[in-house]
């Protein structure tokens, strides 16, 4: 019953989707990082869809990219831009760790975040828009990717303070085994990716990877840990960088054709 638990909770946090009514006692907590890919195979899944079949449907390529674009933003209600929005303007501020601290848990906007966001919406769209239809499945399975290395960190990475989201699934969290979980998930679904598309799937785990590296270092340097808005940060920055790795190399290839 704790496992479908876990699987609830996951789903009630990181998504949209409507989900019966679960505890959040620490039995319960134990696998929820666990389930958090599946989120993204659902994202996946869906993405997969609009992009093979909406372009059968009367619409025009923009509108059609623009609702590509906003699939992953309405089935997680935008909990990890938020992050990203937060995380911008910490940055940005150059402040001490204890006032990039303070700044995170900011409600409101500051004129980075707003900058950050347009800036990340034109590229993703930009990108997005570039997108040939057969490397959409591949980008779709970066969703899942994403969240199994978000995950991962959660159980593995320091956390910046004893408080909040990413200390709440952290402090819940069987780390051994969740760790070990999440690592089979990481490596089965960037095989996956790299077997059905050697060149361009190597080139998005590559890119996921080196997010990955760079979450791990500047959440230590910049926070002294990670927390959840950090966490969507790592998750916004992930996506993009595979999206843009997979567009790259499929312009070179087209050129090398």
């Amino acid at each position: 019953m704790r496992i479908i638990n876990s699987f609830i909770i996951a789903f009630a946090m990181y998504s949209k989707i409507p989900m019966p009514k679960a505890n959040w006692e620490k039995e319960n907590m134990k696998y929820v990082m666990c389930f958090f890919p599946w989120v993204g195979a659902v994202i996946g899944a869906l993405f997969t869809l609009w992009g093979f079949f909406g372009d059968l449907l009367p619409v025009g390529h923009t509108l059609y990219t623009v609702l590509l674009l906003l699939i992953p933003v309405v089935l997680t209600g935008g909990i990890h831009l938020d992050g990203l929005l937060d995380t911008a303007d910490a940055l940005s501020s150059y402040q001490p760790r204890e006032r990039r601290l303070e700044i995170l848990k900011d409600s409101h906007a500051g004129a980075f975040a707003v900058i950050a966001c347009g800036v990340y919406f034109v590229t993703y769209f930009g990108f997005l828009s570039e997108l040939s239809y057969r490397m959409i499945s591949l980008v779709s399975m970066g969703f899942f990717l994403s969240r199994a290395l978000s995950g991962f960190a959660i159980t593995a990475f320091p956390c910046a303070k004893n408080s909040g989201l990413a200390a709440t699934f952290a402090n819940g969290a069987d780390k051994k085994r969740a760790r070990i979980i999440l690592l089979v998930e990481i490596i089965a679904c960037g095989l996956l990716m790299i077997f059905k598309y050697p060149i361009a799937g190597s080139g998005a785990v590559t890119a996921a990877l080196l997010c990955f590296w760079y979450y791990h270092h500047m959440s230590k340097k910049k926070f002294g840990g990670i927390t959840g808005d950090l966490a969507g940060w790592f998750l916004q920055i992930c996506e993009l960088c595979m999206l843009i790795a997979v567009v790259l190399v499929q312009t070179a290839g087209a050129m090398l054709r």
